[in-house]
């Protein structure tokens, strides 16, 4: 009995979420400890200062997505009056209607002012419609804004990432031959460990970067933000398998 008490602590069965949630502060540790290895090994490189501005980025949009699962007050409050307001001035333009028709055997009636009171009534339900259509999702809007925002800035933060790897040819390691570089060729210094290891960061920078923007997608239902988030855990991937082909020509080559 007591082992299978523990196999549902295990396996969240009792409403744990420690393996079914991303948790933000694991994934700022895990990029804090990425920092401090590629000081270690590259302290002067690019790559480091890159991976300084993402930790600082990582922080902010960790804080603006759990902002996002609260609701905005002022907002949800501002478009609760401005709703009531136009219900009210609806139901006045219905009252208006009505008191036309209850009055049509007075002999100073006229059929088209009935013709016109209505159409107008039916204008104002479509244009109230809208109204009401807009401010009940202005909430969701703005959201879905905050959020599409921080995940474009990691999109291009990522399209660094990859140009900061770009230059980085396996080839050249083990066979780099006198007459092969020229005035306007890069600088290469690294050997083939130290190569790898530089991929292998990029690697993990790409794969942080996917996690820190599902931290978006993990508590909203917008089409529009998964779709997103989405998009960029394909572009992190497929950045990534460009960087793992260079790792395994390295591997499988001979010294």
């Amino acid at each position: 009995m007591a082992l299978f008490e523990r196999s549902l602590k295990v396996f969240g069965a009792e409403g744990d979420t420690q393996f079914t949630q991303l948790h933000a502060e694991k994934i700022l540790f895990t990029i804090g400890v990425l920092q401090n290895r590629i000081r270690e090994r590259f302290p002067e490189s690019g790559l480091l200062k890159v991976c300084l501005e993402f930790n600082l980025l990582s922080s902010s949009l960790d804080q603006k997505s759990k902002k996002l699962r609260d609701p905005i007050w002022p907002v949800r409050i501002g478009s609760l009056i401005a709703v009531a307001a136009i219900l009210f001035m609806m139901g006045y333009s219905v009252y208006t209607i009505w008191k036309i028709w209850s009055q049509s055997d007075l002999p100073d009636y006229r059929p088209t002012e009935l013709v016109s009171a209505t159409e107008s009534l039916i204008n104002e339900l479509i244009f109230v419609s809208l109204a009401m259509f807009f401010l009940i999702n202005l909430e969701n809007r703005l959201k879905r804004k905050s959020a599409l925002k921080s995940i474009h800035m990691l999109r291009s933060l990522a399209h660094v990432i990859d140009m900061h790897q770009l230059t980085k040819d396996p080839v050249m390691v083990f066979n780099r031959p006198p007459h092969a570089n020229t005035t306007s060729s890069p600088v290469r210094e690294m050997n083939r460990y130290e190569l790898t290891r530089y991929l292998d960061y990029c690697s993990e920078l790409l794969a942080l970067i996917s996690k820190i923007g599902a931290l978006f997608a993990q508590n909203t239902e917008d089409e529009v933000i998964l779709e997103s988030v989405s998009d960029l855990s394909d572009m992190t991937q497929g950045l990534s398998a460009k960087i793992w082909q260079k790792i395994m020509i390295i591997d499988l080559s001979v010294e």
